[in-house]
């Protein structure tokens, strides 16, 4: 009995995630032209891109708009510098990437992992 039920415990194992996602963050922030611009002044195209824009204009530069919430986990470079990889690993709603790329619009952001870890975002349009 205990042969057949080992290998079944593992199996289980196997099955369950290894941490399960969570709501780490989240944050509101209207993105305007200048979150359309990197530092150094070219033109962003992708929305991860205006999204770190935004986060950085915030927590590093001091730009804000109204409506821009803090977020303690962007707040930190090394966290801005994977947001490309937690947006792939999450979602994005079509109409917030356009809208997002041509700026002019309150967005709300959600950030999951665990602990501490963020793993992938979801972004959405505030109406």
């Amino acid at each position: 009995m205990h042969r057949i039920l080992t290998p079944l415990a593992l199996c289980l194992t196997l099955a369950t995630p290894v941490a399960a996602q969570e709501l780490v963050g989240s944050y509101v922030a209207y993105i305007s032209r200048d979150d359309l611009y990197s530092s150094k002044g070219t033109r962003l195209r992708e929305p991860w891109q205006v999204l770190r824009q935004d986060r950085a204009n915030f927590h590093r530069f001091g730009i804000r708009q109204a409506g821009d919430e803090t977020d303690s986990f962007f707040a930190s470079k090394e966290n801005r510098g994977i947001m490309e990889r937690m947006i792939m690993n999450g979602s994005i709603d079509p109409a917030a990437a356009r809208i997002l790329t041509q700026g002019g619009a309150t967005v709300f952001v959600r950030i999951y992992g665990s602990g501490s870890r963020g793993t992938s975002v979801r972004v959405t349009v505030v109406d």
